[in-house]
């Protein structure tokens, strides 16, 4: 049975009156009744009458103001549910792309109904089959963030190859929901310690419980690690669990190998430490410097924009670390509000007191210009055959320090409309390329790139019609890869301490990585 309060509101016209009234008898002060009634003696009767006028309004006065304050703190605290009233939220889903859902959670109670049930119908389990139609519908990689249909809005991200959903009926900010879904993933995260597929089938119990803390009916309350840590009973369940004869790391007579002096690819992707006590994790913090560089090299080579964002980020399971303090911003980096600043401008130390979970400690900019050279340099040669083939020859070089080397390099050069089969030369058979139609563009796959070597491929294409204007539609050039080990601004963090010291064994883990977010080269 659903109870409600009835509190006294006062309308826009009544608010406005008794405003403008106690504004004009705020200018009398309770100190001036006691001289204005001497000065008003002796005078007229028909003045002295005014003074238990003025008496009576300096009461109203008060009384006015204690009625515009009880207005205020009705209008504020007091919860109101009228008929036909909508939700921020009304439905979160996780899908995957074949439309399958994992996860599939109504966030708003039906007030119409008076009951606890969950909104269905037009927000119910015929959204996500409208989500699937819109989504698949559209033609790119990329369908828009925000999309309608009828009265719903749907806003979506993706993470970790799912569909990461939240549907509104409300006239809501579209950045307040995809703030919330950035924020709902990074929690997810923290608490299963991945956001795969496999994953959130095994946690599906522990997310649930976390989305009925973080939203209550439809309006959002925390994503904070920290805070939920009180409330959330269910324990996370990890796809692998440790096992005592697990001896890949255990040398001859059980010394260290060197493979476990270096932290896998997985460490981190783990949930955090429970409140309630220690569950035999390690006591680590994992330091990961990630850079995005976007460069623009125009067709002679040189450099003509360059753009490098970078984060550092903190991924603590050290449930003793705790710590609060202000956020601070300096020009072309940020701080987590959990940094302390003291040694930063004369030192470069950063101070932070992390709780448990991922958060991002500074994050920076560098534009214009580079410490060193662009990690690639193309040099190509465009050309026709005498059979009207078009002849492209590309010569990689890979300008980093010989001790680093790129992976996943992608090189994806469009091509004109038309073109029907191709033909390849590559410099390793470790190398591939292909023609897709789709994309109109060839696109050359290297798995591996080391330093300072160059790598070459010719590729010969059947274009109908070959002509100097089609010709022109060939490029710009863009790559897509993945340095390891390596910061394009040269940031390093020189040393990593624990104060104070904590019992037992600590481990500490840093890396370094630079993704291109968009690497083009004009040809």
């Amino acid at each position: 049975m659903t109870s409600y309060s009835y509190c006294p509101r006062l309308s826009p016209f009544s608010f406005s009156i008794i405003f403008k009234l106690s504004f004009f008898l705020s200018l009398l002060s309770r100190d001036d009744l006691p001289d204005l009634h001497f000065v008003l003696q002796g005078r007229s009767p028909h003045l002295q009458r005014l003074y238990p006028l003025l008496c009576l309004g300096f009461t109203c006065n008060i009384i006015l103001n204690g009625l515009l304050l009880l207005s205020s703190y009705n209008a504020k605290h007091t919860f109101i549910n009228p008929v036909g009233e909508h939700f921020l939220i009304s439905l979160v889903v996780i899908a995957i792309r074949n439309g399958g859902v994992l996860l599939f959670r109504g966030l708003c109670v039906n007030v119409l109904n008076h009951n606890q049930s969950s909104v269905r119908g037009e927000v119910g389990k015929d959204a996500v089959t409208v989500f699937y139609e819109k989504v698949t519908a559209l033609t790119g990689d990329q369908p828009p963030v925000v999309m309608s249909h009828k009265e719903l809005h749907f806003v979506h991200i993706r993470q970790g190859g799912l569909y990461w959903v939240v549907t509104t009926t409300a006239d809501s900010s579209p950045f307040t929901l995809v703030e919330f879904l950035n924020r709902l993933t990074t929690l997810i995260k923290d608490y299963c310690g991945s956001l795969s597929e496999k994953s959130v089938r095994m946690n599906f119990a522990l997310i649930y419980e976390l989305l009925d803390e973080v939203v209550d009916n439809g309006y959002i309350q925390t994503t904070s690690t920290d805070i939920l840590k009180n409330f959330i009973q269910t324990e996370a369940v990890t796809s692998k669990p440790f096992s005592l004869f697990d001896l890949s790391n255990v040398g001859l007579f059980g010394a260290e190998t060197q493979q476990s002096k270096v932290a896998p690819s997985a460490a981190a992707a783990r949930p955090i430490m429970s409140s309630r006590g220690d569950q035999g994790g390690k006591s680590e913090i994992f330091v990961d410097v990630v850079e995005r560089m976007s460069v623009v090299i125009g067709s002679n080579g040189v450099l003509m924009k360059v753009d490098v964002e970078g984060q550092i980020r903190v991924k603590c399971y050290m449930p003793s670390c705790l710590g609060y303090g202000a956020a601070v911003r300096v020009d072309e980096c940020s701080f987590h509000q959990a940094v302390k600043l003291d040694e930063f401008d004369q030192h470069r130390i950063l101070k932070v007191c992390p709780s448990q979970g991922e958060h991002v400690v500074m994050q920076y900019l560098l534009s214009d210009e580079l410490p060193s050279a662009p990690p690639f340099r193309l040099f190509p040669t465009i050309e026709r055959d005498n059979g009207g083939r078009l002849l492209m020859y590309l010569k990689l070089r890979c300008d980093l320090p010989p001790k680093s080397s790129a992976i996943n390099v992608s090189v994806t050069v469009p091509v004109p409309k038309g073109s029907l089969s191709l033909s390849q030369e590559l410099s390793s058979p470790d190398q591939k390329a292909e023609l897709r139609a789709e994309t109109r563009a060839v696109h050359w796959d290297i798995p591996r790139f080391p330093g300072g070597a160059q790598l070459s491929a010719l590729f010969k294409l059947e274009v109908p019609g070959l002509s100097s204007a089609s010709m022109m539609e060939v490029g710009p050039v863009g790559l897509s890869f993945e340095l390891p080990k390596y910061t394009c601004t040269g940031l390093q963090i020189r040393f990593l301490r624990l104060t104070p010291v904590q019992a037992g064994s600590s481990q500490r883990w840093v890396r370094y990585v630079t993704h291109s977010d968009s690497y083009t080269i004009r040809i």
